[in-house]
């Protein structure tokens, strides 16, 4: 027994994708095997702040007299077999020490479930996918990398069983095959669903299937033949495939006209771009606008979140993540909480202004909030969705449309005359649309950091080094949710002039 080193699996799951059953299986399989094992589980915190581990030791009976001692939790350098199923669990482990290339065996599903850190964060906080999939491969002995969750959907399983199926057919445990689908027979939970499951992927892992493209962007093409001609006629060709994803947001979000006004827009910067210098650097600015300017465009107010809250796609994939049957019934609600604000802005300006003056007179403005589930699955929570949907054609006349195309102008505005005396600077101005998103608080703040930030704009190109002075600026209002960062950096400069 001195020289038998007992087998370690790791594995991370988020809530509600049956980590737990996982390792029950496993265990289960194990007992059957004849090995000694050994389970212990440590919770994750809710909210997507971190995931619920597994960690289980086995080895064979060399002497049912004398029980191993097995290690309680898994430490770094000594997992041979590590199982996440979703990509950042992955990075997590790699960053812990767990995944090491003389020893274990990663799989790991690609698709990703963001994490709050993620959501939290004032611009596009989203950790860099392609560094964790690098990294994974270059730690792991065994990368085993593939998108588990859609393989899973295929199979009409939950995806605990695709783990568990990629985990025999990487032959990195000492259990048969045949053992762990036992395992799932024995378990009694929507034994057949599973098996398809356990099949998927111990295809994958075993190299009898190729693994699913997930990572692939989409081809996106224009919905209309004038629009996809004036991309083709009038931008430089780094520029064509951001409008093009650009015209399409657009289109569905307010129509061609407004879509034809995206494009007017783009082609004025696509032109100072070209005159500064853009050719040389594969017109970078442009691309960021082309980018950052549809988005802006497409911003979130209470037409559009009504709108999207209430798509046949998003009732079919919330029904495919519930795993539900054509003959179970779903029940969706949404948490809604409009305040003055929210309903001012879809009000003509000269009212919406008028209300929100009397309610910051009254000190209401952000006091005023109506707490509201509404039941999309519903036809009394689906009607009133539906109705504020169609206010569409509406939005050109509200208050939230004049000051967004405002501020959209005030921004171009900026970005022309930084390019003409930085490239640098002209492209982190373009890159600080990313400020402003969202709605309410989070919209708000973003609003309010974006203004302070183009007001330094001019002082800094009057510098030597422009981009040296407005970079510190950026990086201050982006990091910081609330903006205080950005207030202290001023307030620091102007007691040192």
């Amino acid at each position: 027994m001195e020289n038998t080193r007992p087998t370690s699996v790791l594995i991370a799951a988020i809530g509600g994708e049956g980590g737990g059953v996982l390792a029950d299986w496993v265990v289960n399989a194990a007992r059957a095997t004849g090995l000694w094992v050994q389970a212990t589980s440590i919770p994750g915190v809710a909210q997507r702040t971190g995931a619920t581990t597994y960690y289980i030791e086995m080895m064979p009976k060399v002497d049912d007299t004398r029980r191993p001692v097995f290690a309680l939790t898994a430490s770094p350098g000594n997992v041979d077999l590590m199982v996440a199923s979703e990509l950042l669990e992955a990075g997590r482990a790699v960053e812990n020490g767990y995944i090491t290339p003389d020893r274990t065996t990663l799989i790991a599903s690609t698709h990703r479930f963001y994490a709050m850190v993620e959501k939290m964060a004032t611009t596009d906080g989203r950790f860099d996918e392609d560094r964790i999939i690098q990294a994974a491969r270059e730690m792991a002995r065994q990368p085993i990398l593939s998108d588990l969750k859609q393989l899973s959907e295929e199979a009409g399983a939950i995806i605990n069983a695709v783990l568990l199926g990629a985990m025999a057919g990487s032959a990195a445990m000492p259990i048969p095959a045949d053992t762990l689908r036992q395992a799932i027979i024995d378990g009694g939970i929507a034994v057949d669903a599973n098996l398809r499951g356990f099949e998927a992927g111990f295809d994958l892992a075993s190299g009898a299937a190729q693994p699913a493209a997930s990572m692939e962007p989409e081809t996106v093409t224009a919905s209309s033949g004038a629009l996809e001609k004036r991309i083709a006629d009038e931008l430089p060709a780094p520029v064509r495939d951001m409008a093009r994803q650009g015209v399409n947001r657009l289109i569905d979000y307010q129509g061609i006209g407004y879509a034809r006004l995206y494009l007017d827009r783009l082609a004025k910067v696509t032109e100072s771009d070209a005159a500064h210098g853009g050719q040389m650097a594969g017109f970078d600015v442009s691309v960021e606008v082309a980018r950052r300017l549809a988005l802006w465009m497409a911003f979130e107010d209470l037409i559009r979140v009504a709108d999207l809250k209430i798509r046949p796609e998003r009732i079919d994939r919330v029904r495919a993540e519930a795993q539900a049957g054509d003959d179970q019934i779903v029940t969706v609600t949404e948490f809604l909480k409009p305040g003055v604000e929210e309903v001012a802005s879809l009000m003509p300006p000269w009212l919406g202004r008028g209300i929100l003056s009397r309610s910051d007179r009254l000190g209401v403005r952000h006091k005023w909030n109506v707490g509201m589930h509404v039941k999309t699955t519903s036809v009394s929570g689906y009607l009133p969705m539906w109705c504020l949907s169609k206010l569409k054609r509406w939005r050109p006349r509200s208050l939230r449309y004049a000051d967004e195309q405002a501020r959209i102008t005030r921004w171009l505005d900026a970005l022309d005359r930084s390019i003409a005396i930085d490239r640098g600077t002209a492209l982190l101005v373009a890159r600080s649309a990313k400020l402003v998103r969202g709605y309410s608080d989070t919209h708000r703040r973003g609003v309010a950091k974006h203004a302070l930030l183009l007001e330094q704009l001019d002082r800094c190109l009057a510098q030597p080094d422009p981009e040296a002075q407005f970079r510190p600026l950026l990086d201050a209002a982006r990091d910081d949710p609330e903006g205080d960062s950005l207030e202290r950096l001023l307030s620091h400069e102007k007691e040192a002039a």
